[in-house]
Parts: C-alpha cells; sequence; structure tokens
C-alpha cells in the first residue's frame, strides 16, 4: 500500500510556482517553515521542505520527514479511519444511537431532549447539534471531569438540521469508539491503522527524546505557561492526557501519503479499505449545503483545496497550519504541514498561502 517511486527532485521546474508560493508565504510570515508532499498515481513527485521551525535564524531547518502536531487532520487521520474499519467489520453501526454507548449523554436531560437522536453518523458529520469548540480545558483539569462535562453540552439544533464543525463531537466519537473496541482509540490505531499502513513516525505523545525536533507550536503565555513542542497544542486534547478523538496526532507528510495511497488502493485485494468504504465516507452529507461527508471535508466555495480538486475529493485542516486533500478522481493528494500558530496563533495567512500552493500543484500536473 505504500508509494511505488521514489520522490523527484524537488527543484523540478514544473514546481517552481508552488515553491514560490511557500517561500513568499515564509518571508511574509505565514509560517517559519513547512514540509510537503504530492502523490499522484502511485508516484510521489514531490516531497521536500522550506524553512525552519520558528523564525530565528539559528533555528533547526526543517526536513521532508520532519514530524508536526497535525492537529485536527487527526480526525480523520485516526478517528474517521477507525470508524471507517469498524463499520467495514460489522462492529459499528452508523446508526446507533450516540446514549446507546455513552448512556452519560442523555442521563438527566428531558425525555424529549433532541440528544436521544443524536447518532454516529451525526457526530461524523458534524450534524449533531453540538456546539462547536467549547473551552472546558478552562474548568476542567482532568479527564474524566472534561468528558462528563463534554457529555452534558446543550444540543443547540435537532441533528441533521445544522453544519457546524464540532470538537465535542469528535471528543465523544473517539470516547464511543473506545466503548466498542475495549481499549484506548490511540492504542487501537496504533494496531490497526499505523502498522499495518507503516505509517512509523506517526503517534500521539512523542517521547521526550523526540520533541526537539518537532516545530513549536505556540509560547503558550496564558495556560501553559511554556513553549508548546512535541506535545499537543489543543488544551482541551491537553487535559485529555494528549490522545483524543479530535486533535493530537503527530505525523509527517511520507505517513499521511501512506494513508492516501491506502485509500486509493481500495480495490485491490489486499487493501485495508474497501471502495464500498471509501464511497460511503466520502459522500456528502446532510443537511443541504453542508460541504462535511463522514468524518472528511469536501471540496466546497473557495476551498482551502483551490480551485483544482474535483467534487469526488476529501480532505481535512489542522488549526496548527496542516492540510491534507486527496482527489479520488484524479488520484492525487497533496499534504503541506507547517506551524502558522507559531508564536502565537495570530497570522492568518494560511488562508490564501493553502489555494495558492494548491492551484500551483495541480496547474503543474
Amino acid at each position: 500500500m505504500q508509494p511505488a517511486h521514489q520522490p523527484a527532485n524537488d527543484r523540478d521546474p514544473r514546481f517552481a510556482p508552488a515553491l514560490r508560493v511557500l517561500e513568499d508565504a515564509i518571508a511574509a510570515r505565514a509560517f517559519p517553515g513547512c514540509a510537503f508532499g504530492v502523490l499522484a498515481d502511485g508516484q510521489i513527485l514531490l516531497h521536500s521542505a522550506i524553512g525552519r521551525q520558528t523564525y530565528d535564524a539559528n533555528s533547526p531547518v526543517i526536513t521532508p520527514d520532519t514530524l508536526y502536531d497535525i492537529a485536527s487532520v487527526t480526525k480523520v487521520a485516526i478517528t474517521t479511519t477507525a470508524a471507517m474499519l469498524l463499520h467495514q467489520r460489522g462492529i459499528l453501526d452508523l446508526e446507533m444511537p450516540l446514549g446507546d454507548l455513552l448512556p452519560g449523554f442523555v442521563i438527566g436531560r428531558e425525555p424529549g431532549s433532541p440528544a436521544r437522536h443524536v447518532r454516529i453518523h451525526h457526530l461524523l458529520a458534524h450534524s449533531s447539534g453540538l456546539p462547536g469548540y467549547v473551552r472546558l480545558f478552562e474548568q476542567h483539569s482532568t479527564p474524566s471531569s472534561l468528558l462528563r462535562a463534554c457529555l452534558e453540552l446543550p444540543i443547540e439544533a435537532p441533528p441533521g438540521t445544522r453544519a457546524e464543525y464540532s470538537d465535542p463531537g469528535f471528543i465523544l466519537l473517539g470516547k464511543a469508539l473506545e466503548v466498542l473496541i475495549h481499549e484506548p482509540l490511540s492504542q487501537w490505531a496504533h494496531r490497526e491503522i499505523l502498522v499495518p499502513l507503516a505509517m512509523s513516525a506517526s503517534c500521539f505523545c512523542p517521547l521526550p527524546a523526540q520533541r526537539a525536533a518537532i516545530p513549536p507550536t505556540e509560547l503558550d503565555t496564558w495556560f501553559r505557561h511554556r513553549i508548546i513542542q512535541g506535545e499537543v497544542q489543543d488544551e482541551n486534547a491537553s487535559v485529555l492526557h494528549g490522545a483524543a478523538g479530535h486533535a493530537g496526532l503527530f505525523s509527517n507528510v511520507p505517513d499521511l501519503l501512506r494513508l492516501a495511497q491506502a485509500i486509493f488502493d481500495a480495490s485491490q485485494a489486499d487493501s485495508l479499505f474497501t471502495t464500498k468504504t471509501i464511497d460511503l465516507f466520502s459522500r456528502r452529507q446532510p443537511p443541504t449545503g453542508s460541504s462535511r461527508a463522514l468524518g472528511w471535508d469536501t471540496p466546497s466555495e473557495n476551498s482551502s483545496s483551490g480551485s483544482h480538486f474535483s467534487p469526488h475529493s476529501i480532505g481535512h485542516l489542522g488549526f496548527a497550519g496542516t492540510s491534507l486533500w486527496i482527489d479520488l478522481d484524479a488520484r492525487i493528494t497533496i499534504v503541506l504541514l507547517t506551524n502558522r500558530t507559531w508564536p502565537d496563533r495570530q497570522s492568518q495567512l494560511i488562508r490564501t498561502v493553502r489555494p495558492s500552493f494548491h492551484n500551483a500543484i495541480r496547474e503543474a500536473l
């Protein structure tokens, strides 16, 4: 399932405009450095890096294999992929009410509460009615306390009627999957996803010896009061000991390209996925107008994927400045990993860099 060919030289003149986009972004302080890769028809055409870990001239140089906090790309690389495999194996019923797996989600609510109608597919499609983001970590300092608060969050819209990207929804989805697999999701995912796909660099909670080689995401002056480097940036995930359904994975370009290749290989007998699974999870979900498939996002108007990814594409972004886009029709994948939140989350230039970079790559091909 691994890409079959070695990467081309990153000085391939076709990619010069794309590399200029990234060089200009670094000069404009969109991010201090980045690693990136392109997979097309089973060949890695580009696998390279530019810049440094921070804006300090003496900061370590980024390499093509540098490990990054991929933030919410965890939602697809781990949690959605786990849901795909569990559904494929007949273990996960997408129509199952969340309250059947996590009774605390419905206990104490009114008999007619919409919480009783939240199903697994609503969590995957971000249509559960749960709020988008809640700073649970401000009042809850232990995993059990934070999870209890997450279970008790209000349902703000009837399930299936509103699309709102929800971190709490994926925190709860991760816990629901753990009920089915009877072990921590991070442990199951290592054995069932990362090892089979040879994603050997990817991990939750990197070891102390690894941290200096990982670009820092933030100089945290208000919550943890230290440089966040080699530990998850997301505060809710931090309280959850660094491994959660919504964030926490550290990965690199080669590993994410291996995941994409496994998706392309779905028609092969030895693939981790079946074509039926990919078709189901890549299909846009209600309500009308939502770009969300099951776990995955799809290109929308003004998409971060640019203007050349087909409607039959899936992808996801991470808050720290990471992204993965897979065009299922063209069989092209583009990975871009940055730490755009260094040092203080203020820069939003990544919003223009991503589509420009993706467009330049697609036009080069």
